[in-house]
């Protein structure tokens, strides 16, 4: 009897407990915008911005973090500058031949070639030609900052992956190389 008893009461239960469920209201919801987001058209205008345009300029003279003010032109006025007036910045202290050796290893060496002759691995399968040899050309290592830092002919601008002091370290390596040649 007790057995009949407490199964009674366990169906009783199970079906107090599901009747209760109404299928056709929702539960509720926390954060309702997180799982049903409004669709924006992309590229569309904004009332977040300022009369409706994609986005803001930044303020007239401010720049980016981290970046440093380099005050010659990529222009060949402003490269026979650099090559004339800019000096490097580094004291014999911080220029660190086996850092400026491994950048050029990186960036470097695949086009200009391991002693600086301009037979790289990518001159050699012929990828690009005319890479010069810096034996071959009148270089100082104001010249060569500038051409890192903008590029030049077919060379585009390394300023993206290296740093200001990278750029110097590199460019007293392709001196020691120069001076090898």
């Amino acid at each position: 009897m007790k057995s009949i008893f407490k199964i009674a009461l366990l169906f009783g239960i199970t079906v107090f407990v599901s009747s209760c469920h109404d299928k056709s209201a929702p539960n509720y919801q926390y954060f309702p915008n997180m799982y049903e987001s409004v669709g924006y058209e992309t590229y569309s205008e904004s009332k977040a911005f300022k009369d409706g345009k994609e986005g803001q300029l930044p303020a007239k003279g401010s720049l980016k973090r981290g970046f440093d003010v380099y005050e010659y032109e990529n222009s060949t006025a402003g490269y026979e500058l650099a090559k004339a007036n800019l000096k490097s910045p580094l004291d014999s202290i911080q220029k660190d031949i086996v850092k400026g050796q491994e950048l050029y290893e990186i960036y470097c060496i695949s086009c200009h070639g391991a002693a600086g002759n301009g037979k790289g691995k990518l001159v050699e399968r012929e990828k690009f030609l005319g890479v010069p040899s810096y034996a071959d050309r009148p270089i100082t290592e104001g010249s060569i900052f500038h051409v890192i830092t903008y590029g030049l002919n077919s060379m585009g601008s390394h300023a993206n992956q290296l740093d200001a002091k990278e750029r110097w370290l590199v460019a007293n390596y392709v001196l020691k190389l120069k001076s090898e040649l």
